[in-house]
């Protein structure tokens, strides 16, 4: 088989980018750099409360640290004591039948993910900081902001 000048350095290119794509993923696996995401949620609807904890909770059974920002009326699922109206069914494949978004939020918290209620959550409700969840935060916007705009951290709105 003879190769052209043209093919050789096609296959000398595409040779040099798997090995480079290959190097890159090997250090970005091997950095010590921790998985992270931010997951912002804002949502009153029960089903996409549900989604959001359901995501996380996937998210952080593979590995991922999660940062979670509660605003307007998701960060109700922040106080001790908040009870949604009702209950969501899973898929079929999901042995926990049915679930509730408050429910996830307490069992997120409890493997580590950080939780915080928007800065602006408390101020226009009726609860004080006294009335949330143990473990759960009141955000500071620069934090937040840094977290949003750091490449490395997916950010995830619901």
């Amino acid at each position: 088989m003879t190769i052209t000048h043209k093919s050789s350095k096609t296959i000398l290119t595409l040779g040099v980018a798997t090995a480079a794509i290959g190097f890159s993923s090997f250090s970005m696996a091997d950095n010590g750099a921790e998985d992270q995401a931010l997951v912002i949620l804002t949502s009153d609807s029960l089903q996409t409360q549900g989604m959001a904890m359901i995501l996380s909770n996937a998210m952080q059974q593979q590995g991922t640290h999660l940062h979670i920002l509660l605003c307007d009326a998701a960060g109700d699922l922040a106080v001790g004591g908040y009870a949604s109206a009702e209950a969501i069914n899973t898929p079929p494949s999901n042995p926990a039948g049915q679930v509730k978004p408050e429910g996830m939020l307490n069992m997120l918290l409890d493997n580590g993910a950080t939780v915080d209620v928007c800065a602006i959550y408390l101020p226009n409700s009726e609860n004080e900081e006294d009335d949330l969840l143990q473990g759960v935060g009141v955000a500071a916007p620069g934090p937040i902001a840094e977290m949003m705009r750091d490449p490395s951290i997916p950010v995830y709105s619901f």
